[in-house]
């Protein structure tokens, strides 16, 4: 038995060594949670920086950029999905060419000089520029000059490019920590997704007071902020070189070899060879993704809401605490964190040991369950949204208010605590399962592409988050009233999340049927019911 536990204490990791190219046995200190933590803290700098621009992007679009409100909610919708698709590309680039460890530093110094831009247009830029003002306004209500406008959004696009390649390579990297054919450590490996999301939530919980800072302060400083986290992120990862385990890129790209198989899979053949017929498996297991990926896309469109409408709708209300301070309306978003970083720890240490004594898996529930559950939280999310808004309407109505889009109406925040809890929870069940799920079920060489497929859902849900917004404006404004003017108290956002209530139970419909028919990469077949 001691022999056997040191033969396998010194196996190999195959296709894994260590920072100086050395190949690192199963008993190896490298890797596991002491790199995880490294990886982790890189991802609550880059969320906060990321988060602390897309919180409050709608406000300054529709302040300092005298945007209408449904083309801010369309241009943050596109910059959001934009943001989601471009990890496609990064992925693409990083298990064929560079690998993660090379990409995660090269996407790291592009986000710095995107922010650094960003900052750069909007605190030195407008006293550079010379505006264009009628002598009766006030300089704080002129326009943005049109240079000003072009660098803000080379900006903000170059940090959504930084971002596709940070974003996949970054949690892949982190996942890469654990042997999934160790026992110990692929239950670590799960629990990792986890604690990676709490993580990530906790460094958008900091936020806040960003948003504090950009309303109350200044957004030039409120953009420098996110840069210098950023740079801090960076320096993180580069502490932890030592300590990680690397995967070895393939010789012939993993996406040209399931290319390759995909078209030998269309043709007809009389024999094949065993790689050929183990290529061919892959590609047929990448292509199953797409039936969950599909599924999912309406979960994407109400995800989009929580960074526009939401925000929109609680900049109407009363938010004073005391006599001077005001919460910014971005900063609600921050319920939704909470509830998220309270909640992750019951799930993980409290609810999966409870339920997997009931099912006995280690996970407690399968992955497409998790992802189930939490698209059935998200719809419920949508119709209490919708309530609130009815509530926040019929308000305005009786103070006389409908007018006066100025003057806060005076109803509490905390009626949009509700729809901002539901959206933390769903992201519990939901996100978490989609990451894990699309990590998975991916071939090793093409795990940054699975995180980037499960990215490119909620990048296709902005974009059709915002057609569908585009739409619904130009028909219901033909019609006599748009459901989205300037003036939200004449808006009919209720209309909006009803909608999206009833498609979201629709979609959730469509993914159990999906779900139950999916035969899960490693498990014969284990099904969503």
């Amino acid at each position: 038995m001691e022999s056997e536990a040191l033969i396998q204490s010194s196996a190999v990791i195959a296709g894994v060594v260590d920072y100086r190219g050395r190949p690192i046995t199963a008993g190896s200190r490298k890797g596991r949670w002491t790199s995880a933590f490294f990886i982790i803290g890189v991802e609550m700098a880059e969320r906060f920086a990321y988060y602390g621009i897309g919180f409050n992007l709608i406000t300054y679009l529709t302040g300092p950029l005298r945007q209408p409100t449904a083309s801010a909610a369309v241009a943050v919708n596109m910059w959001s999905g934009m943001s989601m698709m471009l990890p496609l590309l990064g992925a693409f680039i990083a298990d064929s060419y560079l690998g993660r460890y090379r990409t995660i530093i090269i996407a790291s110094i592009l986000y710095i000089l995107g922010l650094g831009m960003l900052t750069f247009s909007s605190s030195l830029l407008p006293s550079i520029l010379p505006q264009k003002c009628d002598t009766a306004m006030e300089p704080s209500s002129c326009p943005p000059s049109q240079l000003q406008v072009i660098i803000f959004f080379v900006s903000l696009y170059l940090v959504a490019f930084a971002q596709g390649g940070h974003k996949p390579c970054t949690q892949a990297f982190g996942a890469d920590q654990f042997d999934q054919n160790d026992p110990l450590e692929s239950k670590s490996r799960s629990s990792f997704f986890n604690w990676w999301y709490f993580g990530m939530n906790f460094g958008m919980l900091f936020t806040t007071v960003l948003n504090y800072v950009q309303d109350s302060v200044s957004w030039g400083f409120g953009f420098g902020i996110p840069c210098m986290a950023m740079v801090l992120a960076l320096i993180v990862f580069l502490s932890g070189s030592r300590t990680y385990r690397y995967w070895i890129l393939e010789v012939t790209s993993p996406f040209i070899r399931i290319g390759k198989a995909c078209w030998q899979a269309s043709t007809v053949k009389a024999s094949q060879t065993e790689e050929e017929e183990e290529e061919a498996k892959e590609a047929k297991g990448v292509i199953r993704l797409f039936s969950i990926w599909t599924a999912c896309l309406i979960y994407a469109i109400v995800f989009a809401q929580s960074m526009t409408f939401f925000t929109k709708q609680a900049s109407t209300l009363d938010r004073r605490i005391g006599s001077s301070f005001v919460i910014p309306s971005a900063s609600l978003q921050s319920i939704g964190t909470v509830s998220i970083v309270a909640f992750i720890p019951i799930y993980d240490h409290i609810l999966v040991p409870a339920i997997q004594k009931l099912t006995g898996l280690q996970s407690g529930i399968t992955m497409l369950q998790r992802i189930g559950i939490g698209m059935a939280i998200s719809a419920t999310e949508m119709v209490v949204a919708a309530l609130v808004e009815m509530k926040r309407i019929k308000t305005a109505r009786e103070y006389g208010l409908i007018d006066s889009p100025d003057i806060p109406i005076p109803m509490n925040l905390l009626w949009l605590m509700p729809q901002y809890v539901l959206y933390g929870l769903s992201d519990v069940f939901t996100m978490v399962g989609l990451q894990e799920f699309f990590y998975d079920q991916m071939p090793d060489s093409l795990r940054s592409l699975g995180l980037a497929l499960y990215l490119s859902i909620f990048g296709v849900g902005s974009f059709l988050s915002g057609f569908i917004v585009s739409l619904i404006d130009k028909v219901s404004a033909a019609q006599g009233e748009s459901w989205f003017p300037n003036n939200l108290n004449h808006a009919h956002l209720d209309y909006f999340f009803w909608l999206l209530a009833v498609l979201n139970a629709l979609g959730l419909l469509i993914y159990i049927y999906f779900a139950q028919a999916y035969a899960y990469r490693k498990k014969g077949c284990c099904t969503m019911l």
